[in-house]
């Protein structure tokens, strides 16, 4: 089985409904920062898949589904699935016959290629690191000098609580914390932790992944691989107390890495792909012509954007 399911909740109702969390370490292979040649990366084309038995048995369907991405060979097919998967943020082991997948037509490129970002962000060319979040498609990206180096998927604010749009600076990071918001006896585990606005708590970190769309409580849930690479190559704030110390900063010296959030979020289902009548199209995400046209998210950028001089 490529994905668990780890949770069994209940409706409002009252009714049993399952809940899917995506197991991360199953993704060590697909996630990977980009390949150097982008540009001479070809373009990835999709298809439907219906999942369908004679025999009007599941089990049978998702074999046939894995045979068929395998071309025959059922033990590839099943590894190529996981690629499926995360494109669809669906779970295959939990599909029933008449389901619909979206399938692409190449499973040998580097995982860039299936990426909802441009390979190249001309507004974003004079950033040597710039980190963004899309919330309609809940994924991220990662850019140096306008390149794309990297992306993933997220999970961001539920309906109730949803992750606050704007331009943001990554601040202090720690590799573990409980959360504040953690119920009496349950503590809330996160790991790989960035800080992006530091007056509300509100961080990007390692945590359960569901596959049914913004769930948190504001922060940006991610995969565990994805967390930790960030960790590793965004930089923190410099303050008199220290780099990339905690909210104890003192004065900010220099901010950290520049962290847009953009877009509205599709509560439900993630909607990656624009389903049309003959074949289904990767939906793009859409950047601001400039970084810096995404309005400021706290005080802090504010109060940098002032001594910038932007917005007088």
């Amino acid at each position: 089985m490529l994905f668990l399911l780890v949770l069994l909740g209940t409706t409002a109702a009252g009714e049993a409904s399952a809940q899917y969390y995506i197991n991360q370490p199953a993704l060590k292979e697909i996630l990977q920062p980009c390949a150097a040649n982008l540009d001479a990366m070809p373009e990835v084309h999709y298809e439907y898949y219906v999942l369908y038995s004679s025999r009007k048995n599941n089990v049978l369907a998702r074999n046939t589904l894995y045979k068929v991405l395998g071309d025959g060979d059922l033990d590839l097919g099943q590894k190529r699935a996981r690629l499926v998967e995360l494109l669809n943020r669906k779970l295959i082991a939990f599909m029933h016959i008449g389901d619909t997948l979206v399938v692409p037509d190449r499973f040998d490129l580097n995982f860039c290629a299936y990426s909802p970002f441009p390979h190249f962000y001309a507004g974003g060319r004079d950033f040597d690191k710039l980190f963004i979040i899309d919330k309609k498609i809940q994924a991220w990206a990662a850019y140096e000098f306008g390149k794309l180096v990297r992306w993933g998927i997220v999970s961001t604010g539920a309906e109730t609580s949803p992750t606050p749009n704007g331009r943001y600076n990554f601040n202090w990071k720690e590799k573990y914390r409980i959360s504040s918001l953690s119920p009496p006896g349950e503590p809330w585990e996160m790991y790989w932790v960035f800080n992006f606005f530091e007056e509300r708590g509100i961080h990007i970190h390692q945590y359960a992944m569901p596959t049914g769309g913004p769930q948190s409580h504001g922060c940006v849930r991610l995969v565990e691989d994805d967390a930790k690479w960030i960790y590793d190559w965004a930089d923190p704030w410099e303050t008199t107390k220290g780099h990339g110390v905690g909210s104890t900063q003192g004065k900010i010296l220099k901010q950290g890495t520049t962290v847009l959030v953009i877009g509205q979020e599709t509560y439900g289902h993630p909607t990656p792909f624009e389903h049309q009548a003959r074949y289904p199209v990767l939906r793009r995400v859409e950047l601001p012509a400039h970084p810096y046209d995404v309005p400021p998210g706290s005080p802090q950028q504010e109060r940098f954007d002032r001594l910038r001089g932007i917005g007088d």
